[in-house]
């Protein structure tokens, strides 16, 4: 069985991160599935999900850590091409990647305590984001 939603969040720019754990959740609840697994997946090259323990210290570390790995710069092939500024921002999403897999065990997502499904804005303007919620299983 499968079963797929969507949902939007709105962005503020550059290193806004949301907590989808709750949403994620509530589509896993709807789809009837009691095991199997939950893909979520950004629309867009400039956004990523991922899972980390959501606390306002590593919120703000991810970010920093990847402006230090690949922070703006003229010199990005891209920024060559379009002059856009956000060369670094397509690099950070598909560094990080723009989904993520959890196992669905009881009809629940089976995280750890400290574990939670993020969204993180690279991009350097506020957007809406699509966010694509799959859930395969029995």
């Amino acid at each position: 069985m499968v079963h797929q939603e969507e949902i939007q969040i709105e962005t503020f720019g550059h290193a806004d991160v949301h907590d989808v754990t709750d949403r994620v959740a509530s589509v896993v609840g709807r789809s009837g599935i009691n095991t199997g697994t939950v893909h979520v997946f950004n629309v867009g090259s400039t956004g990523c999900i991922g899972a980390i323990e959501f606390e306002p210290g590593l919120e703000k570390d991810i970010s920093q850590v990847l402006d230090r790995l690949l922070p703006p710069s003229r010199n990005y092939g891209h920024e060559q091409a379009w002059h856009d500024g956000n060369g670094h921002s397509h690099l950070q999403a598909t560094l990080m990647g723009p989904s993520l897999t959890v196992p669905v065990t009881g009809g629940r997502l089976h995280l750890g305590t400290w574990q939670q499904v993020f969204h993180l804005e690279c991009d350097i303007k506020p957007r809406t984001r699509t966010i694509v919620i799959t859930v395969q299983g029995e």
